[in-house]
Formats: structure tokens, sequence, C-alpha cells
């Protein structure tokens, strides 16, 4: 049998830790609930990390890290509009196709602003920065002022995490795919109230 390496052990119970969290809370989320979910025995878990906290830790760097790949995947390199709105269309999908992952994150960043303030801030400070610097980039050939920008990273966290809400509520997927189209369309409406151009040439 091939050696699972430290790597891959490590990223077994982070996903396990992420199933667990979104269905039982952080309370909840055992040692032995993570190892039954990753099917690995507690003894892994202190092979991988010195305590949970630190096995949690990595779940926070996790969630930061993918949603900094969701934005770079979903930016098409386009106009700032439609780099924004791609980047609007990515989150509430990925959410979409991912509830635990959008249940997970939100537990974990209640709890960290109630047990580590610092922490849960880092997470919103890391997506921010993030859907910063792909507007910026975005925006290279036709620049808008800071304050606009800031505005659109503002506005596109807060549509992607009431519609994460709102899925997490209902579970109605058919119901959810519609309210993506209905965002986008609000986005834009914003969007053309800033005068940001809508389409290249626009």
């Amino acid at each position: 049998m091939a050696r699972i390496s430290l790597a891959d052990r490590r990223r077994d119970l982070i996903a396990a830790a992420i199933e667990v969290i979104a269905t039982h809370g952080i309370d909840g989320a055992t040692t032995r609930r993570i190892t039954d979910q990753a099917k690995a025995n507690v003894a892994m878990v202190h092979y991988c990390y010195d305590s949970k906290e630190a096995l949690f830790s990595d779940v926070f760097a996790h969630v930061a890290t993918t949603y900094g790949d969701i934005v770079k995947q979903s930016d098409p390199h386009s106009t700032l509009a439609e780099s924004a709105r791609q980047i609007l269309r990515g989150l509430m999908t990925h959410y979409l196709d991912s509830p635990n992952f959008a249940a997970a994150t939100f537990e974990l960043v209640m709890w960290a602003r109630r047990q580590h303030e610092d922490r849960g801030i880092a997470v919103f400070d890391e997506a921010v920065a993030s859907t910063r610097t792909a507007l910026q980039e975005a925006a290279a050939e036709d620049p808008v002022d800071p304050d606009t920008l800031d505005e659109m990273v503002y506005v596109l966290g807060t549509l992607a995490d009431g519609f994460a809400v709102n899925w997490l509520t209902y579970g109605d997927r058919a119901r959810a795919e519609a309210q993506i189209e209905l965002t986008l369309s609000v986005f834009d409406t914003w969007l053309a109230g800033c005068r940001v151009p809508q389409r290249a040439g626009s």
C-alpha cells in the first residue's frame, strides 16, 4: 500500500473538519467526529497536529485560500464590470455547489469573532484583499477611484454572503439558481448607478 504523505493526511483532516463544523458547529467539532469523517484514528490527528486549535488554524487558511482561488478562477480579465460580475457569479456558484463550505465558513468566522477577534477579521481581510486585487487588475486600463473600488468589493461580499445565507436557510436549489440571476441583476443596477462601464467599449 502506498504511503500517504503528511500533507495529504492534513488535507483529509481539513476537509473532514469542514464537513463536521458545517453539520455540528464548532462546539460539536470533536476530534472523534473529525477522525470518523476522515476515516482516520485519533492518533493520526495527534501525528499531524499538536492540537485541535492547530487543525482549525489550517482550516482557516484553507477557507481563505479557497476564496482567493474562486476569485482568480472567476475573473475573466475583461472590463472591471464584467470581472466583478463574474467574481460574484463564481462565489455564489461555489456556495451553491458547496453548502457545507459556506456553512463552515460562517461558523468559523463567528466563532473566531467570539474567541479570537483578530482571526475572524483576518479571514474577511484576506477575502477583501483577493477581490480588491482582482478588480484593480481589471481596472488597470481604465482606473476608477479607490472609494468606488472599495464599495464594489463591499457590495460583492454582501450580495454573495446574503445569497449563501438564503441558500443555507431554505435549501431550495432551483430557487437559489434563479436567485443567482436576480442577485446579478441587482449588482448590474448598482454598477449602472456608479457609471462603471458594463461591457467593453460601452
